[in-house]
């Protein structure tokens, strides 16, 4: 059985990369001859929650609750999870690559002796179980054999793009209240605050982005940027010098610590293409790069390239698109 940890937000659902998650973990299910899947969540699983994942093919809903998983804690959660492993039989546990689902990943695969594979984009194996995942940044693939069981495992944002399943499952609903030895409680949040407003949502559901980096020259130059953005229906992603330096807010970053994205076009306009960077935009189908430097990493990478002063060619660029009446 393939279990799989199923993240929410605030409202109580599940977050996107969870549901990208199962959408994987039918993947795998179906190259294994319908191995069951099943999801785990921490917490209360509503209504909507129930029918959100029966709708992704889910057979059963292991929900854990009690004491000992009432705030979060990476070792105390971990333990909870081991003992939901081994009470379902799976031979698999995943979860998304978020920061909470690597660490839970990672503290579960130690207490079982088993390899712990981060950010996997795909498998190409049963027998032995091959997986290919992102390594340095992103610049990088490396296949890893999970040849332990349980497998453990995460999933890159954006590796597969989330599908309710042609057939919905069950959503069964079943009670794990584990007990969590006090030593794995010493780390646990202890209080919460509000979070400010994700506002990236636009960003990384968009099918075009204009990406923006140093090579605009500063907070005062971007007018191009966002007109052809505009033009085009897309969304602003920006490198991490831009919101270093304060010039457009985070949640328009696009990297390792900033959203991964999967467009269908990438338009990265005076950006190096750092390996940081690269990891977050590495997904998208097809880049288009605009920079003075016919060598950057950027440039080299890209599908097609346009080498010049970008406040030259991006003018250029939408007055054109309005010539052939299109956007705004």
């Amino acid at each position: 059985m393939i279990l799989t940890l199923v993240e929410t937000d605030l409202e109580g659902a599940a977050i996107e990369v969870s549901l990208e998650a199962v959408t994987f973990a039918r993947d795998l299910s179906a190259a294994g001859n319908g191995v069951p899947v099943d999801a785990v969540v921490i917490g209360d699983v509503s209504d909507h929650l129930r029918g959100e994942l029966a709708a992704y093919g889910v057979r059963k809903i292991h929900r854990v609750s009690g004491d000992g998983v009432a705030a979060y804690s990476g070792a105390g959660w971990a333990s909870a999870l081991q003992t939901v492993l081994k009470a379902a039989g799976s031979v698999v546990l995943m979860a998304a690559g978020t920061d909470r689902g690597t660490e839970l990943m990672a503290h579960v695969a130690a207490r079982s002796g088993a390899s712990m594979a981060a950010n996997v984009l795909s498998f190409s194996g049963l027998s032995p179980f091959v997986v290919t995942r992102q390594v340095v940044g992103g610049a990088a693939m490396e296949e890893m054999n999970l040849h332990q069981r349980p497998a453990v495992f995460t999933v890159a944002g954006h590796a597969v793009e989330a599908k309710p399943a042609d057939a919905s499952g069950a959503g069964e609903i079943v009670e794990h209240t584990p007990t969590v030895a006090p030593e794995d409680l010493r780390a646990a949040v202890v209080s919460t605050s509000q979070p400010e407003a994700d506002e990236s949502g636009d960003l990384t559901s968009a099918k075009v982005v204009v990406g923006a980096g140093r090579g605009v020259g500063g907070a005062d130059k971007f007018d191009d940027v966002v007109a052809l953005a505009d033009l085009l229906g897309g969304a602003i992603g920006v490198s991490r010098v831009v919101t270093s330096a304060g010039w457009r807010p985070h949640h328009e970053q696009v990297g390792q610590t900033g959203s991964r994205i999967s467009p269908d076009l990438y338009i990265p306009c005076g950006i190096s293409g750092a390996i940081q960077h690269w990891a977050g935009c590495s997904s998208a189908k097809t880049i288009l790069a605009i920079n003075s430097d016919a060598e950057a990493p950027m440039v080299t990478r890209a599908t097609y390239a346009v080498i010049g002063d970008l406040h030259e060619i991006l003018p250029a660029i939408n007055e054109e698109i309005r010539n052939r009446g299109y956007g705004a």
